[in-house]
C-alpha cells in the first residue's frame, strides 16, 4: 500500500509567504494589524464630524443654542464655518506631516505614534463631547481644537508607512501595503457606523465612542508594536526567501542616519507625484468631508441613511488598493496602473453626477467612483511612497520614507485643503453638478502630472532594452569570431606557400 506523504513545509503563513514573496513572523502580523487599526481609529475620529454636520448645523441654528440666540444666523452660514474648519484641519495636517515626516526618521516611530493617538483623543473630546455638554458653543474654541487635531494626527501617516516599509519589502509592498492602505477607509467605514448607531443619542456621543477607542488602543501601540526589524533579535525572524535575500542583500541591518528634508524632494518622482496627490487627494477628501452632507442635503435622504450610504465610496476604495496593489506587484512600474485608474475615474464621476435618486444605483455607482478615486489615492500614499523613500539610490545609506510620506502627503493636503475652502461656495453658487465637474478637471490635472514620470519609465525602458539587445549581438559577434578561429586551425596548411 502506498504511503501518503505530506509536504514538510505547508504551515499557516505559507498562503501569505506565496502572496507577498516573505515570510511572515508574528512581529510581521504585529505590525501589519496595529499600525492599521491605529489609523483606522484616527481616520474615525475625522471621519465624525463629516458624519455629523447636520445635526451640528441644526445645533449651531437654533434659537437655544445660547442665550444671546444661535451662533449662526443660517445654515449656509453654519456650513461655509465647517468648510473652514475643514480647511484648517487639512491646513495644520498638511503642515505638520512635512515636520512629522522628518521627526520619524530621526526619533522612535512607536513612541511617536502612541502619544499622537493619545493627544488627538483628548482634542477629539473636548471638540464633540464636552463643548456638546457643557453647552460651550465658541467658533473660536472649536477652530482651535480641530486645527490642533489636525496637526497632531498628522503624526499617524509618515511614521505608520515607515514602519510598514522597514518590515516589509519590495516585491511584497503593492499586495501587502495596497491591502494596509485601506486602513483610511476601514477607518471611515467605523467612523460612519459609530455616528449612524450613536446619533439617536445626541452626536455628543459619537465623539466619545471614537475618541475612547482612539485612546485605549494607544497602550496597544505602544507595548506592542516593533519600528523595525532591527529593534527585534534577529533568531525571531524567519529566513527570507532567496530572489527577497539577493534583492535586499544591502538592507541595513541597524538604522541608517536620516537624510535632509531638501535632498529628499530631489528624489526621483517624489516632486510629480506631490504634486499629483495634492489634486487627486482634494477630490478623495472631496467625498471623504461633504459626500453624507451632499445625500442628505442634495438627494433629501436621512442623516442615518446618508451615513450608511456613504460606506460605499470607502468599499470601493479598498478593494482598489488591494487588486490594484496586488497587479502592479507583478509590474516593472505602478504608474501606468494608476495612470488608467485616473482615466477611469473622469468617466465614473460625470456618470455619479447624473446618477438617478434611488439606493442601489448610487450604492453601485459610489463603489465604482471609489475604486477608481480611492485606489489611486491609496496606492499613491502608500506602496508607491514606500517605494520612492527606499529607492535604489539611498538602500543602506539613509532613512528617507518618513520624511517621503510626509513630503507627498502633506503636499497633497494642501490640495485638499484648498478643496475643502471653495466646494461650500461652488455648491452654493452653482450647484452640486458644478462640484463634481470640478472634480473631474482635478482628476486629469492628477494624470498631467504623472505623465512625466510615465515619459521618463518609457525612455529608460527603450534604454535598457537596447543595451540588452548590443550586449546579445556582442556576445554573438564574439562567438561568431571565436568559431572562425577554430576553423581557421582546424584547416590543413599548404607546405609550398
Amino acid at each position: 500500500m502506498p504511503r501518503i506523504r505530506f509536504r514538510n513545509d505547508v504551515s499557516p503563513d505559507s498562503f501569505w509567504t506565496r502572496i507577498t514573496g516573505q515570510k511572515w513572523s508574528k512581529y510581521h502580523y504585529f505590525v501589519f494589524v496595529h499600525t492599521f487599526m491605529s489609523y483606522a481609529m484616527l481616520h474615525a475620529t475625522r471621519k465624525t464630524l463629516s458624519t455629523v454636520k447636520p445635526s451640528l448645523i441644526h445645533t449651531w441654528t437654533s434659537n437655544t443654542t445660547t442665550p444671546d440666540g444661535p451662533i449662526f444666523p443660517t445654515q449656509q452660514a453654519a456650513a461655509e464655518f465647517l468648510g473652514i474648519l475643514d480647511t484648517g484641519f487639512l491646513i495644520a495636517y498638511a503642515i505638520g506631516l512635512y515636520i512629522c515626516g522628518i521627526l520619524g526618521d530621526n526619533y522612535n516611530p512607536r513612541r511617536l505614534l502612541a502619544f499622537g493617538m493619545m493627544a488627538s483623543s483628548i482634542c477629539v473630546l473636548c471638540f464633540g463631547y464636552l463643548t456638546e455638554t457643557f453647552h460651550v458653543y465658541s467658533p473660536l474654541i472649536y477652530s482651535f481644537l480641530w486645527i490642533l487635531n489636525g496637526f497632531i494626527q498628522s503624526v499617524g501617516w509618515p511614521v505608520e508607512v515607515s514602519i510598514m516599509g522597514n518590515w516589509f519589502g519590495h516585491n511584497a509592498r503593492g499586495a501587502v501595503m495596497g491591502a494596509w492602505s485601506s486602513c483610511a477607509s476601514v477607518g471611515n467605514i467605523i467612523g460612519t457606523l459609530i455616528a449612524s448607531y450613536t446619533l439617536f443619542l445626541g452626536y455628543q456621543y459619537s465623539f466619545l465612542i471614537a475618541c475612547s477607542l482612539l485612546f485605549i488602543y494607544s497602550f496597544l501601540v505602544f507595548f506592542q508594536l516593533p519600528s523595525a526589524p532591527w529593534e527585534v533579535s534577529s533568531e525571531n525572524l524567519p529566513g527570507q526567501m532567496e530572489e527577497e535575500q539577493e534583492e535586499d542583500q544591502d538592507e541595513p541591518t541597524e538604522r541608517p542616519p536620516p537624510i535632509g528634508f531638501l535632498k529628499a524632494w530631489l528624489l526621483p518622482g517624489v516632486i510629480a507625484y506631490s504634486l499629483a496627490y495634492a489634486c487627486l487627494k482634494l477630490v478623495n477628501y472631496g467625498f471623504f468631508f461633504w459626500l453624507p452632507f451632499y445625500l442628505h442635503a442634495g438627494l433629501h435622504w436621512p442623516e442615518s441613511y446618508a451615513d450608511s450610504l456613504s460606506t460605499w465610496y470607502d468599499v470601493g476604495g479598498i478593494l482598489a488598493a488591494v487588486l490594484a496593489g496586488a497587479f502592479s506587484d507583478h509590474m516593472r512600474s505602478r504608474t501606468p496602473v494608476v495612470f488608467i485608474m485616473l482615466l477611469m475615474a473622469t468617466v465614473s464621476l460625470y456618470i455619479y453626477a447624473h446618477s438617478p435618486e434611488s439606493y442601489n444605483w448610487n450604492a453601485f455607482l459610489l463603489l465604482v467612483a471609489g475604486f477608481f478615486i480611492g485606489g489611486p489615492a491609496n496606492m499613491i500614499s502608500s506602496s508607491i511612497t514606500a517605494d520612492l523613500g527606499k529607492c535604489e539610490q539611498l538602500r543602506g545609506n539613509a532613512e528617507a520614507l518618513s520624511t517621503v510620506t510626509g513630503i507627498i502627503d502633506g503636499t497633497g493636503s494642501v490640495g485638499a485643503a484648498l478643496g475643502q475652502w471653495f466646494i461650500p461656495s461652488v455648491q452654493h453658487w452653482f450647484g452640486w453638478d458644478a462640484v463634481f465637474y470640478g472634480f473631474i478637471v482635478m482628476i486629469l490635472c492628477t494624470a498631467l502630472c504623472l505623465c512625466p514620470v510615465l515619459y521618463k519609465e518609457h525612455k529608460d525602458r527603450r534604454q535598457h532594452r537596447s543595451e540588452e539587445v548590443d550586449a546579445l549581438l556582442n556576445s554573438d559577434s564574439d562567438e561568431n569570431a571565436s568559431d572562425d578561429i577554430q576553423e581557421v586551425r582546424r584547416r590543413p596548411t599548404n607546405s609550398n606557400v
